[in-house]
């Protein structure tokens, strides 16, 4: 009988794990919040590029996103039978599958709004007497005869469109109906009747036996031809002179579409298939320009003739829509990934020096296990076996956790991210800490930053790291930061590029005012100065590595918060252009001028606290430019105060026209006090002599002379001698005497300001307002003085400035990158202190040994911490300056701010630096080193030195 006499050995990974369980499951937590943070970020990119293109389609207008295929009426050769037969409704359905088949991956069709049928291209005139003509002119109506009519209405009144007897080209009587807004704007009546005339100049008269009300007005059915729904009042192009006349749509029977075969309207057979963008990804843009141009022009087309036909053509415009779709993704991805790569590298940083943290705390076990015959090979596979148990669990949850938090997108992306985070942990934490012991080691002197001296290897690194870093600064500094090319990973890379620049610089150039500091400290007669000093020199907490972290997390966390501060400034800046003021009051066209008791009934509602009439007059007719200089002299608005020297091939030989604005210059000045416009000086415009105020409708001679302001191009138009103009305020001379580049309310470049008292019509045509008045009241005071008037409150246009879901993810990625660069930021800090931490417990301990006290020890630990604290936040000050001043010349914040909203200013916003986002995470890193160091040291007193000093402790 055999004995085993081998005793028993515990598992290792169990072992460990239980010796230090604190420490496993605060790798695991930074391995699950980086590997979630990771895998959610390609995710929440691929979702807000999906969204973004499914709602660019759904909320483009359906004569732009249907799809529409299109042919002639069938050819006068065919035998009528075959004709008619073509345009009915079974032969149009049959097509209509066909085409529906035939459409392309990715593109699909929402098959509950495909409308197909035969409609006229040239509209007839209708020469019925009762309906209205504006400028004596008969209305011209088309005709269609669509499928799906009782589908996507209801009857309002009268009953449907029905065919009693078979139509054919023959037929002379058929039945229709209307819209509820074509009934009411045309005059239409159930049973009236309409007369379309055929080729032969036969009349079909057309039956009206109901009108209908759309179910879904904005849908394609009813949208892709607006006139179907609605009518419109167009200019006659052919008159002489303005006249306008009605056009709308008369809706036949379904299988009614034969009888317009024998009109001279043209008709054609049409197909309207309505795109469904809900099984499109972001990434399938690409894709969808391709198939489109193909359906247009190319192979898709061919098989689309197929089936509808060898004259059928094929229109949309849904490849403009992913097109622009496509160009605001390109201009967000940069920006998105500068807060990609250097969140990333932050964290990967972090991870490092976590890494680093255990490997300092496992140094001694780890000698030991050498010393006694522990091979590197073994030690580094039980190390990696033990770091896998943990980190491998945890990187699996975050990506399942990220999955969950974001859905819509690939799956992959996510999960090579989160296998990239357990990987590094795994790989750098076995590494970090058996490269420390290939050779044996032994307790030396302690570690003096002030005193050592780099050894050549790592000055010749960091020296090669430091050119490489500088020598890719400079060349994106020369070429600039914009790219036609899609993302640039150099200029992805400035801020990574810029912290390791300065966190080797600064790492260099710590130890020289530490030594500065500390003679003058040693001859103090207290000790705490002189112990923080040395003590801060010799720490390792403020190596290159924590410093690096820091600098990275502060300079992401800087760029993100200016970005959204940008964008919410240009949001503002776009909305007090487009209104003027916080609120403006105005009439419809632009010559309604407004009446006394409407400007008094604004004045005093509640909230209002400023009023500043304006006559605003558009399109003035400016005088030839001026030959020789020009300009005008003296102080303008802004800090331009004059235009300088300017000839009549300058930039003022392109103005044409500007716009002539009346003010009352000290309500003006007020006015753009209050709302943050350029100065503006009132005193010019108070005219003396010839050029006095005028009694309201008092008329003067053509050679008064009025002081204005000037927009730079219409003052370098101008130049300095009086030029006269002909306006619908009085015929005037005006003289520039200064220039100013905005003007409330005015969106032209081109512009004139004179003192409205010196017109002869000083009637305002609008007035801005400031304060906050109630919305309601406003327009309730506006509409209770006629149609004509409108208000426009700034808060309203600033909230049309909504996101869309690009804009949206966009922002909030960069809100999650601000908060995860500041997380980071103070988890660097923490690893760094904690690395020292019981190197500081025993020193107050041996220091309360010799009479130090509670509040000496606190003082000590802060003024330790204070000065690495304050390398880190001034470093991350400069490296978040530098970053963002070397890459804003190519960042434009417009498609995040303002894209997608018509009539907004497009106009390039720089990315401007943002003190709040530069200075707040710089003065956090202070506030929590002091904070660590403080509690450090409470936590300290409560414990007795007995306990941190122990019989040899090398500490």
């Amino acid at each position: 009988m055999r004995h085993n006499n081998r005793a028993a050995t515990a598992p290792w990974i169990r072992t460990r794990l239980r010796t230090a369980p604190g420490a496993a499951t605060a790798l695991a937590v930074l391995v699950l919040v980086t590997a979630f943070l990771a895998a959610a970020f390609p995710r929440a990119v691929d979702a807000y590029e999906t969204k973004g293109l499914r709602h660019d389609i759904r909320t483009a207008d359906a004569s732009r996103g249907v799809l529409e295929v299109a042919r002639p009426q069938p050819g006068l050769e065919l035998p009528q039978g075959q004709r008619d037969a073509e345009v009915r409704s079974p032969e149009l359905g049959r097509v209509g599958a066909g085409l529906l088949k035939a459409l392309p991956a990715p593109l699909r069709a929402d098959p509950s709004s495909v409308a197909y049928g035969v409609r006229t291209t040239k509209p007839a005139v209708a020469d019925e007497p009762w309906l209205p003509r504006p400028d004596a002119v008969p209305p011209k109506l088309s005709y269609a005869a669509q499928s799906g009519l009782k589908d996507h209405a209801t009857l309002a009144s009268g009953a449907w469109p029905t065919t009693p007897r078979e139509v054919t080209s023959d037929s002379r009587e058929v039945q229709g109906a209307v819209t509820e807004e074509t009934a009411a704007e045309l005059k239409v009546k159930v049973g009236a009747t309409v007369e379309l005339l055929t080729a032969a100049q036969e009349p079909i008269t057309v039956t009206i036996t109901g009108i209908v009300a759309p179910r879904d007005p904005r849908g394609s059915y009813w949208s892709a031809d607006p006139l179907l729904r609605t009518p419109s009042l167009v200019p006659d192009p052919e008159a002489p002179f303005p006249v306008y006349y009605w056009t709308g749509t008369v809706l036949l029977a379904e299988d009614a579409g034969p009888a317009l075969l024998s009109t001279a309207a043209e008709p054609v057979l049409y197909w309207r298939i309505p795109p469904d963008p809900s099984g499109l990804t972001g990434r399938d843009g690409a894709r969808l320009t391709s198939v489109i141009a193909s359906l247009e022009s190319g192979p898709g087309l061919l098989k689309v003739r197929e089936t509808a036909g060898e004259t059928a053509v094929f229109a949309t415009g849904l490849g403009h829509i992913v097109e622009a779709n496509a160009r605001m993704r390109d201009a967000i991805s940069p920006v998105i990934a500068v807060a990609a790569l250097g969140i990333g590298s932050v964290a990967a940083v972090v991870l490092l020096m976590t890494g680093a943290l255990i490997a300092a705390r496992r140094r001694g076990e780890l000698a030991l296990m050498r010393s006694r015959g522990g091979s590197l090979r073994g030690i580094g596979g039980r190390l990696l076996a033990e770091t896998a148990v943990t980190v491998l669990p945890a990187s699996a949850l975050g990506l399942l956790l990220a999955v969950l938090a974001v859905g819509d997108a690939r799956w992959w992306p996510g999960a090579l991210a989160a296998a990239g985070v357990g990987l590094l942990v795994c790989v750098a934490l076995p590494l970090r800490t058996t490269l420390q012991h290939i050779r044996p080691m032994l307790h030396g002197a302690r570690e003096d930053m002030v005193s050592a001296r780099p050894s050549r290897r790592r000055t010749v690194a960091e020296l090669t790291l430091l050119v490489l870093a500088a020598g890719a600064v400079t060349a994106l500094r020369r070429r600039g930061t914009s790219s036609d090319s899609g993302t640039d990973l150099l200029v992805s890379a400035a801020p990574v590029l810029v912290a390791l620049i300065a966190a080797l610089v600064l790492v260099r150039l710590y130890p020289l005012p530490l030594r500065l500091a500390t003679r003058p400290m040693a001859r103090l007669r207290g000790a705490i100065g002189f112990l923080s000093l040395a003590r801060a020199g010799r720490s390792s907490a403020g190596g290159a590595l924590p410093l690096l972290a820091l600098l990275l997390a502060l300079a992401t966390a800087a760029f993100g918060g200016s970005v959204i501060a940008g964008i919410g400034d240009a949001r503002d800046d776009a909305a007090l252009a487009a209104v003027g003021a916080d609120a403006r009051v105005s009439g419809v066209s632009e010559q309604t001028t407004l009446p006394d008791e409407l400007i008094r009934t604004v004045r005093d509602l509640d909230g209002v606290r400023g009023v500043a009439p304006l006559r605003i007059e558009h399109s003035v007719a400016l005088p030839e430019a001026v030959a020789g200089d020009g300009g005008a002299n003296g102080g303008g608005a802004d800090t331009d105060t004059s235009t300088g020297t300017a000839t009549g091939s300058g930039s003022g030989e392109d103005v044409g026209a500007a716009a002539i604005v009346g003010v009352d210059p000290a309500r003006y000045a007020e006015l753009a006090r209050a709302t943050g416009l350029p100065a503006f000086p009132a005193a010019r415009l108070k005219a003396t002599g010839p050029s006095a105020p005028l009694p309201e409708g008092t008329e003067a001679g053509p050679d008064r002379v009025l002081p204005a302001i000037a927009s730079p191009a219409v003052a370098a138009r101008l130049g300095k001698e009086p030029q006269a103009l002909d306006t619908l305020s009085g015929n005037f001379k005006v003289q520039v005497v200064g220039t100013t580049p905005r003007v409330a309310s005015v969106s032209t470049t081109n512009f004139l300001i004179v003192n409205s008292a010196a017109l002869e019509q000083q009637a305002p045509t609008t007035l801005l307002l400031t304060g906050a008045p109630d919305p309601g009241k406003l327009h309730a005071a506006v509409e209770g003085s006629g149609k004509e008037y409108a208000a426009h409150l700034r808060s309203e246009e600033r909230a049309r400035y909504v996101n869309t879901p690009m804009q949206a993810g966009a922002e909030r990625i960069y809100l999650a990158a601000v908060a995860a660069g500041a997380g980071y930021a103070l988890l660097a800090v923490l690893l760094s202190l904690l690395q020292t931490a019981p190197e500081r417990k025993t020193l107050l301990a041996r220091l309360r040994t010799m009479g130090l006290t509670t509040g000496q020890g606190r003082r000590l630990l802060a003024f330790e911490a204070t000065p690495q604290a304050l390398l880190a936040a001034g470093g991350g000050l400069f490296t978040g300056w530098a970053t963002i001043a070397l890459l804003s010349p190519g960042v434009d914040l417009v498609p995040l701010a303002l894209a997608g909203v018509a009539g907004s200013d497009t106009s390039p916003v720089p990315l401007r630096t943002d003190l709040w986002s530069l200075g707040l995470p710089a003065a956090g890193v202070v506030a929590l080193a002091a904070a660590v160091a403080g509690v450090q040291a409470w936590w300290a007193s409560r414990r007795g030195s007995i306990t941190e000093l122990r019989a040899g402790d090398s500490r």
